[in-house]
């Protein structure tokens, strides 16, 4: 079997040079073809046959003979080539997308910080001072320290914006322009001896009418049909019949817990239901003043059907059932029954969240809302009760990034998101009054983490000047945690409730608090030091000024 060596090896069927087809052709010459010479070449056999020296460094499949022997060699290079040049290119581009991000990246990232090693054990309140005997500096902490006086120039420069100005209170006749429909549903006088906001409505349809048919919180929500359907089977019962026409009673909350989330208003809630004279809407948070009656379900989900204000009203309806079985009891007109039960709310958004504001009222105040939900709510009910639960602002961030963050969930991460959204309430606030950026629902949106939910006392200051002080009472997490029974007490005595048994006292203030953080989150331990650093710097100009109007240091969140 022959070969020959300047045809790329090429194997002839019937050993014979001559018919080599790269070799042979119309104008092949045997002298000048280094092949056919062949004089110097040194023959070796296989199978008897000569074969040359070099045929034995590379064999040939059949499928290249298509691509003319060498030419298929070269081809399948440059292929091989540009192939691992693409995988290369997209391995470097996730890396360089990814790498600042997750602290990989040879040339560290100017807005990353460095850690110290987590330890559960330590108070969560401790400051970056506290925590030098507690924590071992790792390779990267020698670059966090290192780069924490450039983001204090970005929380100085968002201090030296920070400027607390009275809004302008919207007249009655504007807020009536802007929702007309409500207005007409809700009366401007109400039933007489009540703290609730009570009034009788006729009803006009009869014994086969569905009255939830169209109530959006049925249609939008699996969970809520079953407190709908036990509405259905007793609505006929309650209502009230005179000169032929039917009538309900409507009822508005006398008071609301207004915020903030990740507070405990729901530990909150769940306690101060258990009292026998309190009774909440049907749903723990409807979000209706905030969010539902714009059709948001979740804001980046887009708009769905705007929430009439008939589907809030009726969510008090099982509570209105038992005021209106007091009216017409005759000891309950006796003794003045009717007064002792009063109905809650407790939407955690309702004292900060106006993000939708934007999109339905007219944007000729520079960036700041026109309207806030405190002036509907007002109008509407100017005697309400409001309670307020806060906490460190720094360790409510954490919480609640805990509690919504979906994956990869870990104090580096939390620590990358804290110094995005720094950057972006910074740009907002370099072009913007402090309002505008806290109520913009763009930058809400854009930033990582909550940031402006901890900003307490703007929210507070825009609420008083709605409510008088005497209507609103703020609490303290932390306080509730280590005194239950003396906060209780508090809320007891704010909304004037009736005195209670040693048993129904103790059911209240001993049972388990509701809504703690989840195991899984606890075992990622706490912030990392140099975070807590950060954001006690960004928002001490605002626990200082919520101190001075509730003339408490308590709120600066010192450690004593």
């Amino acid at each position: 079997m022959r070969y020959c060596i300047n045809c790329c090896i090429h194997l002839l069927p019937n050993d014979l040079h001559r018919q080599c087809f790269r070799c042979r052709g119309p104008a092949h010459n045997n002298q000048k073809c280094p092949v056919c010479k062949g004089d110097s070449k040194v023959p070796l056999y296989a199978d008897s046959k000569q074969m040359k020296w070099l045929a034995v460094l590379e064999v040939r499949t059949d499928h290249c003979e298509s691509w003319n022997g060498f030419f298929c060699l070269r081809k399948g290079k440059l292929c091989s080539l540009m192939f691992g040049l693409i995988i290369m290119t997209l391995v470097m581009v996730s890396y360089i997308l990814t790498g600042a991000k997750h602290g990989l990246l040879l040339i560290p990232s100017p807005f990353h910080y460095g850690a110290f090693a987590s330890n559960p054990s330590l108070m969560d309140n401790e400051s970056l001072s506290d925590m030098k005997d507690h924590y071992q500096p790792s390779k990267m902490n020698i670059s966090y320290v290192r780069d924490y006086p450039s983001i204090k120039l970005i929380i100085d420069t968002i201090t030296s914006k920070i400027e607390f100005i009275t809004r302008q209170r919207p007249d009655l006749e504007e807020l009536r322009k802007q929702e007309p429909h409500m207005f007409s549903v809700i009366p401007n006088k109400f039933l007489p001896n009540s703290k609730n906001p009570c009034w009788y409505e006729e009803y006009q349809g009869n014994t086969t009418t569905d009255p939830y048919a169209t109530n959006s919180y049925a249609l939008y929500s699996k969970r809520f049909r079953i407190i709908f359907d036990y509405l259905r089977k007793v609505f006929w019962n309650h209502l009230d019949h005179y000169k032929d026409k039917h009538y309900r009673l409507r009822c508005l909350p006398h008071f609301y817990i207004i915020g903030q989330p990740k507070c405990g208003t729901t530990d909150l809630y769940d306690r101060l239901r258990l009292h026998p004279e309190v009774r909440f809407s049907a749903i723990k948070e409807p979000h209706w003043w905030t969010r539902k009656r714009f059709g948001i379900i979740r804001l980046r989900d887009g708009f769905h059907d705007r929430y009439p204000v008939e589907d809030y009203l009726d969510l008090f309806d099982i509570a209105a059932h038992q005021i209106q079985s007091g009216l017409q009891s005759e000891a309950g007109r006796e003794h003045g029954k009717r007064n002792n039960i009063i109905i809650g709310e407790a939407s955690a958004s309702t004292m900060w969240d106006n993000n939708a504001w934007i999109f339905f009222y007219d944007n000729s105040t520079e960036g700041e809302p026109p309207f806030l939900i405190q002036d509907f709510i007002h109008a509407f009910h100017p005697n309400a009760k409001l309670i307020i639960m806060l906490r460190d602002p720094v360790e409510r961030l954490y919480s609640d990034y805990l509690y919504f963050a979906s994956a990869n969930k870990s104090a580096e991460d939390f620590h990358d998101k804290v110094v995005e959204s720094l950057q972006l309430f910074e740009g907002c606030v370099l072009d913007y009054s402090l309002r505008a950026c806290v109520y913009n629902n763009t930058l809400n949106n854009a930033m990582p983490v909550r940031l402006q939910v901890g900003l307490y006392v703007v929210y507070l200051l825009d609420w008083l000047t709605v409510f008088n002080k005497d209507q609103i009472l703020v609490l303290r997490l932390e306080d509730h945690a280590s005194n239950m029974r003396y906060t209780m007490h508090k809320v007891f005595q704010f909304l004037e409730l009736g005195p209670l048994s040693e048993k129904q006292e103790a059911l209240i203030t001993k049972s388990p608090a509701s809504n703690t953080r989840r195991p899984e989150d606890r075992s990622l331990g706490p912030m990392l030091p140099t975070t807590k650093a950060i954001l006690r710097d960004f928002y001490r100009p605002f626990n200082t000024k919520l101190a001075q109007v509730l003339f408490d240091d308590a709120f600066l969140w010192k450690r004593t």
